[in-house]
């Protein structure tokens, strides 16, 4: 069984209904059938307006915006805070300080390491 790391729920997300206009005539210009969705967090946004059916488009938009970049590069990140139990830039900072770091320098010929403390 797997265990679960992350949790989203749809109060994670504003969810807007629209008329989407175009083709269908009266229908479409009487019936809110387009959908955004934003997830708050990310700033991820998905929308669609393609299909006369509210929950077709919801379906649509959720699947577009859990596959957009900026949602991707917040899933990242969120799980490697939660795994790790640290940030990407506290993880950083951590590893740049100066007992983790080493430098080689190049005199006659030989390679030489020293610290930077």
């Amino acid at each position: 069984m797997r265990k679960k790391i992350l949790s989203i729920t749809k109060k994670d997300f504003d969810i807007q209904t629209f008329r989407s206009g175009g083709k269908g005539g009266q229908h479409q210009n009487k019936t809110d059938s387009g959908v955004r969705i934003i997830h708050r967090e990310s700033r991820a946004v998905g929308e669609s307006r393609n299909y006369k059916s509210q929950l077709h488009n919801k379906k649509a938009a959720l699947k577009r915006l859990t596959a957009s970049s900026k949602f991707q590069l917040w899933l990242n990140r969120r799980t490697h805070e939660i795994i790790r139990g640290e940030t990407i830039e506290q993880e950083v900072n951590r590893m740049m300080q100066p007992k983790n770091l080493k430098i080689e320098t190049r005199e006659t010929g030989v390679w030489v390491e020293g610290d930077l403390q």
